[in-house]
């Protein structure tokens, strides 16, 4: 795909596009997201190949877990703003109350 033609999918300019391209501009999650949609490749196609980075327990960290991308794209297709701000709330609550070990339990 062309640098124009995303640009035109981002609705931003090309010029901008080639700023993010060279990394004079960082990309904000939420760009990072969109430019996925445009390109039809899920957000972790961009983080492919590089090495998987740990917090001090040795655990992956939150950016690169497969299920945090995953929780992310759902919480996007609420389409209740009422109900995904009523999820964040209660995903907090859950997070001060009921901390974990870092591990991943199904």
């Amino acid at each position: 795909m062309s640098q124009e033609r995303l640009a035109a999918g981002l609705g931003l300019t090309f010029q901008q596009v080639q700023k993010y391209e060279r990394g004079l501009n960082r990309i904000v999650a939420s760009r990072l997201y969109r430019m996925g949609q445009v390109l039809d490749v899920p957000v972790s196609y961009f983080f492919e190949g590089l090495p998987e980075t740990t917090d001090d327990n040795g655990d992956a960290t939150l950016a690169v877990r497969r299920e945090t991308l995953e929780m992310v794209r759902a919480f996007h297709r609420i389409g209740d703003a009422l109900a995904r701000r009523r999820l964040f709330e209660l995903t907090k609550r859950i997070a001060v109350l009921a901390p974990g070990d870092g591990g991943v339990t199904a």
